[in-house]
């Protein structure tokens, strides 16, 4: 039963907040709570599955940006005796969309070569070479009767004397005296006749190579004898093996009688006097004659299949074997000398006590140890405590709710689908698996597809599941905005949920993204507010909000919220004057004369102080009263925080009853991360942002913005009904600042216009066959032409080809609006080193 988005929430509600998750069952003794972390069981206030501070009530002990721990990969010290037994529990299973999921140990092993981009890599097998169009059964068996039957002929008038000059080139290496004078006479001597026979058995056995050649009887035997497999290939061949061997002791076929003679002018022909020497020449022939047929029906591998002659390695050398060389033996940890640890690991693996998110986490907690020698005793005694639990996520979960796609956790790639086998895409690709991974994530991805085409369930929510596992395994951090009910994964899957305008969030949303710079604030907030209006400077309007923020913070210590920043935007005398008292009475004589620059431009021509003021209006509305609060009572989400932690956040915004809003909110949120992300120092943690509607919230600077995202590794996708969606002035930067692009089915050709011209051409060779009627001249002929036109009813022709090579378009406007089936997208994939994949067309969900 589809429970998505309703496990965990008390009572029926829809709106009430879900409670805590539940925790993964114990494999060890409970964890000591961190300095400032709750009881097991009780979050905080602000917290996920916390709940809000009443009006009036005392707000909670301010706690760090995201639960006041001090180190989300540390284990606590162990207490003091020896560690206690560990319960055989396993953790939560792995859900996937798929029956027949290997085994954990299995799953390590499984090889992943390096492949071209977007190829899903578990367990990739190459796809064989292309070949030709292959024959029609009835040509190639026609075409091997028709050699065979050409052959006896050749074969009989060789035989009965008929083909001239036929000893000539015998007579070349031979002594004379040996032959009858004349090109045709026979031999003379019994040397003659010796050398005869071997000759006739040299062009016997050139013949029948050249008739198996060209009458492609090896094809034949492939397509109706091997395809057919054991026992019927070993039996096709016994059967052809004893016709042969009929053949050669009646000496149909000359194979007896030359061998005989060249032995005898070896050896000698005494040695024809043994009659054991005779035997096993006899049975040399016969075991040659032989040996092809049994390696053409595969005897040798029959028998060993029937009786079991395969003998399997010792265990002993297998183990030893597999500790060196097998992925679930943990040999980083033994080759650094942490024995006991791999030991440990390695029976969780056997048992069952991990999953593949566990391999991630503890691999991952493992290098970033490498790098400071002091933290690799504590992570091996945690290892050696709790096993699998080790380096645990900060939320305790070991893995998602649910699954919808399939993951593969330790190289971050998610399966979204296959390419299909089409003309479009090179034979290489077609059929094999197409996956995104942060290589590729990390130069952004551009989706474009009307309502109902797959966007959200089909790219948006696999993404969000490869993002979080990746955050349980402390490899990134994602940020998931969409409208409230979006199909991007239950409550549980998240560790911070953001319900704009819904007084049971237990989360605010920090307008200033948690910055203490105004400046910084202020053009961040200036691209959210009027970044999409194109007659206003969004320089100017962070100038405007600069000098208003500024001061504020000055006096009060925190930004203003919505009502006063509204109320100084509109230049509310009260608010001016109380403002300017507060900046007096403590003596901030530069921001004073910050506020008297902001008050002389006020009404000034081309002042974006309105402007700003109505937008900001747009978030005073009585549906977001307290939400946007400031001050030392508040409790927002400041984003700064998904630099510093392996977050996953979900902010869910009110599009419905209010989607101008929602639009500023995005516009917003997407500033917000292009500078956060642009500013981190330590980029060793993967951040992406998922805008599940980007509609008005692209503007030129943050696409300058996400041209510097896969520099500091992170990356953004967006997706669009529509490129119209962005002002047209952005639609070829934002093409271009996109590494990954997908053309879903359904869009238009304007659109499709526009991806073509982004994909750019490549060489083609085409076929151009023009067809010309032949006119005879002779009256025989043209008998036959008209004779032949009155029995096909046309006329006879001439084909002229053309081959030549052109430029087209990869993918043409046309194609993409109408060539495109449904459930399908054509995506171009790029990674951070410049790797690229050419449009593949992909079949999602495949």
């Amino acid at each position: 039963m589809e429970d998505e988005g309703t496990r965990g929430v008390r009572g029926t509600s829809a709106d009430r907040v879900p409670g805590p998750a539940v925790p993964p069952p114990p494999s060890g003794p409970p964890r000591q709570p961190w300095p400032g972390q709750p009881a097991p069981g009780r979050p905080p206030a602000g917290e996920p599955g916390g709940s809000r501070p009443a009006p009036g009530e005392p707000p909670a002990t301010p706690r760090a940006p995201w639960g006041g721990q001090p180190s989300a990969w540390t284990s606590p010290p162990p207490p003091p005796g020896p560690p206690p037994a560990r319960p055989a529990s396993p953790p939560p299973p792995v859900e996937q969309p798929s029956a027949g999921a290997p085994a954990l140990d299995a799953w390590l092993r499984t090889p992943r070569p390096p492949q071209a981009p977007g190829v899903w890599r578990f367990g990739f097998t190459p796809r064989p070479a292309e070949q030709s169009e292959e024959v029609s059964d009835r040509s190639l068996l026609v075409g091997a009767v028709i050699t065979l039957l050409s052959a006896l002929l050749l074969w009989s008038l060789w035989r009965n004397g008929y083909l001239p000059y036929r000893l000539v080139p015998l007579k070349l290496f031979t002594p004379g005296e040996w032959w009858n004078p004349g090109t045709s006479g026979g031999p003379r001597t019994i040397e003659g006749s010796d050398a005869l026979t071997v000759y006739e058995a040299l062009l016997f056995g050139l013949l029948a190579y050249g008739c198996g050649r060209i009458g492609n009887f090896s094809e034949l035997f492939r397509r109706h004898v091997v395809s057919r497999g054991q026992p019927f290939l070993a039996l096709a061949a016994a059967v052809a093996a004893g016709l042969t061997q009929l053949l050669v002791w009646k000496e149909t076929l000359p194979v007896v009688r030359p061998v005989l003679v060249l032995v005898a002018a070896v050896a000698g022909g005494e040695i024809y006097q043994s009659q054991t020497v005779v035997n096993v020449i006899y049975a040399l022939i016969a075991a040659a004659v032989l040996y092809p047929f049994a390696r053409l029906g595969r005897w040798r591998d029959l028998l060993a299949a029937r009786k079991g002659a395969v003998t399997p390695a010792p265990a002993d050398t297998a183990s030893a074997s597999s500790t060196v060389t097998s992925a679930d033996q943990w040999p980083e940890l033994r080759a650094a000398g942490w024995t006991d640890a791999a030991d440990t690991l390695t029976a969780e693996v056997r048992t069952g006590r991990m999953n593949d998110v566990d391999v991630a986490r503890l691999r991952n907690a493992w290098t970033q140890a490498t790098r400071s020698p002091d933290r690799l005793a504590p992570l091996a005694e945690a290892v050696l405590r709790t096993g699998g639990a080790a380096a645990l996520h900060p939320s305790g979960d070991r893995d998602l709710p649910r699954r919808t796609a399939r993951h593969d956790v330790l190289t971050g790639q998610v399966r979204i689908g296959r390419c299909a086998d089409d003309p479009h895409n090179p034979y290489a690709r077609r059929c094999t698996g197409i996956a995104l991974d942060p290589t590729l994530l990390g130069t952004s991805l551009l989706a474009v597809g009307p309502p109902g085409s797959g966007k959200s369930a089909r790219l948006v929510r696999p993404v969000v599941e490869a993002l979080g596992l990746r955050a349980l395994a402390g490899q990134a951090a994602v940020l998931t905005v969409g409208g409230a009910g979006a199909p991007v994964g239950p409550d549980e899957a998240f560790d911070v949920v953001v319900r704009v305008g819904n007084p049971a969030s237990a989360h605010d949303l920090d307008l200033y993204g948690g910055t203490t710079d105004p400046d910084e604030a202020a053009a961040v907030l200036a691209e959210g507010l009027v970044g999409d209006v194109g007659s206003l400077d969004s320089r100017r309007a962070a100038t405007v909000l600069a000098q208003l923020l500024g001061p504020y913070r000055t006096a009060h210590g925190h930004f203003p919220s919505v009502p006063e920043l509204r109320e100084l935007l509109d230049g509310t005398p009260a608010a001016l004057t109380a403002l300017r008292a507060a900046l007096e009475a403590a003596g901030h004589q530069a921001m004073l004369r910050e506020l008297e620059a902001r008050t002389r431009q006020a009404g000034g021509p081309g002042d974006p102080a309105p402007a700003l003021a109505d937008r900001v209006a747009l978030l005073d509305r009585p549906a977001f009263a307290g939400f946007f609060a400031t001050g030392p009572d508040a409790r927002p989400f400041a984003l700064r925080s998904l630099g510093q932690y392996p977050l996953r956040v979900r902010v869910d915004l009110p599009e419905r009853g209010h989607a101008e809003a929602s639009r500023l909110l995005t516009r917003l949120l997407l500033a917000q991360f292009t500078a956060i992300t642009a500013a981190r120092t330590d980029t060793t943690l993967f951040v992406g942002l998922v805008l599940d509607d980007a509609t008005h919230a692209v503007t030129a600077e943050t696409v300058r913005g996400i041209r510097r995202l896969r520099s500091v590794n992170a990356g953004a996708v967006l997706t669009l009904r529509t490129v119209d969606d962005v002002p047209e002035a952005l639609h070829t930067p934002l093409l271009g600042a996109v590494g990954c692009t997908a053309a879903f089915s359904g869009i238009t050709t304007w659109d499709g216009k526009r991806f073509a011209e982004a994909w750019g051409k490549e060489w083609v060779e085409t076929r151009e066959v023009a067809q010309h009627t032949v006119f005879a001249d002779q009256p025989f002929t043209r008998a036959l032409h008209a004779l032949r036109k009155l029995v096909t009813g046309k006329a006879v022709t001439t084909d002229a080809v053309t081959v030549r090579q052109v430029e087209r378009e990869r993918w043409s406007a046309s194609e993409l609006a109408y060539a495109v089936p449904a459930g399908h997208a054509v995506i171009r994939l790029t990674t951070v080193e410049g790797e690229h994949a050419p449009p593949l067309l992909v079949e999602l969900g495949g």
